[in-house]
């Protein structure tokens, strides 16, 4: 006996304008469960890339076949037992439904065709709310990377800001130990030269005793100080200087990776550094030596200039 109601939703389908490989696929993946459900599952799955290859169909379920004998042999005699041994199964119910007509065809096919205008009209609406969330989500993942991103960029300003007010602080300590410095050297100088009485006093009182004393009866010839730092000006490119102090013991390298670290270089230029007075150009020798030996103790102005 066929199977009625599979070939009802699968016939259906095919009156529709579905190939029939899809067809059979909707009907048997359904499980028969009507025609709405077989409809659904094609509008689902219209774009799996298998789904245009050949049906097969499970063992025991193909579409139209004709059930086994021992099965139709027990459907036979069980109707057979049934009101006193007589069939209660009217002919119509053992050759099937009536077949349909045209026109309840065209009615049927109607029907359906607007059942799927109105699935298809669902899963638009459905396809396009979900269409907004996911625009929602995205715009809400976009506020929060941007979010992270500007506090990525606050917290590395905060970080030159601090840098930056370090470095004015490590400079203004620098410019306050060299004026340190200076006024030390100020009053050592006083003190050493200035503590006896003026020349002109000492000749007027002892003319004689001046021009008669002998040089070995005069004191020691003053000593010269020893310096251990150097303030160090140095003219970039552009005009503008820079200054800071070094130990005299540094080499003159020292100057060079200062000047590259705060000077207004541009990245990748090499210059050299000059004395101007007397005018001296240092070269690479000269690198190696301390500040001490070449002459800038305890403080010098160099120049910068393109090598």
């Amino acid at each position: 006996m066929v199977k009625m109601a599979e070939l009802s939703t699968l016939e259906s389908l095919l009156e529709m304008g579905f190939e029939r490989n899809r067809a059979e696929k909707a009907v048997a993946n359904t499980g028969n469960q009507g025609i709405e459900q077989a409809m659904d599952w094609l509008m689902e799955h219209e774009n799996d890339p298998d789904i245009d290859e050949p049906y097969v169909p499970p063992v025991g379920n193909v579409l139209g076949e004709e059930p086994d004998n021992q099965s139709s042999t027990e459907q036979l005699t069980l109707a057979e037992d049934t009101a006193g041994g007589e069939s209660s199964y009217s002919e119509d119910d053992l050759s099937g439904k009536r077949p349909m007509t045209e026109e309840e065809k065209r009615e049927q096919v109607k029907r359906l065709e607007e059942l799927m205008r109105v699935k298809q009209a669902e899963r638009r609406e459905r396809e396009r709310a979900e269409e907004v969330e996911r625009e929602k989500q995205r715009r809400r993942q976009g506020q929060e990377l941007l979010q992270i991103r500007q506090k990525l960029q606050d917290d590395e300003m905060k970080k030159l800001a601090d840098q930056r007010r370090k470095e004015k602080m490590e400079d203004k300590l620098a410019r306050q130990r060299v004026k340190d410095k200076i006024a030390r050297d100020r009053e050592e100088r006083a003190q050493k030269f200035g503590g006896g009485a003026p020349p002109s006093t000492a000749a007027s009182s002892q003319p004689a005793v001046c021009s008669t004393s002998s040089p070995t009866t005069q004191g020691p010839p003053p000593t010269k100080k020893e310096y251990d730092e150097s303030r160090i000006q140095v003219r970039l490119l552009d005009g503008s200087t820079i200054t800071t102090v070094f130990k005299a013991q540094e080499p003159l390298a020292a100057v060079r990776v200062y000047v590259q670290m705060n000077g207004n270089t541009p990245e990748g230029q090499d210059f050299t550094l000059l004395s101007p007075y007397p005018r001296h150009i240092y070269t690479e020798l000269d690198m190696e030596k301390p500040l001490k030996e070449l002459g800038l103790v305890p403080s010098a102005v160099l120049v910068v200039t393109k090598k």
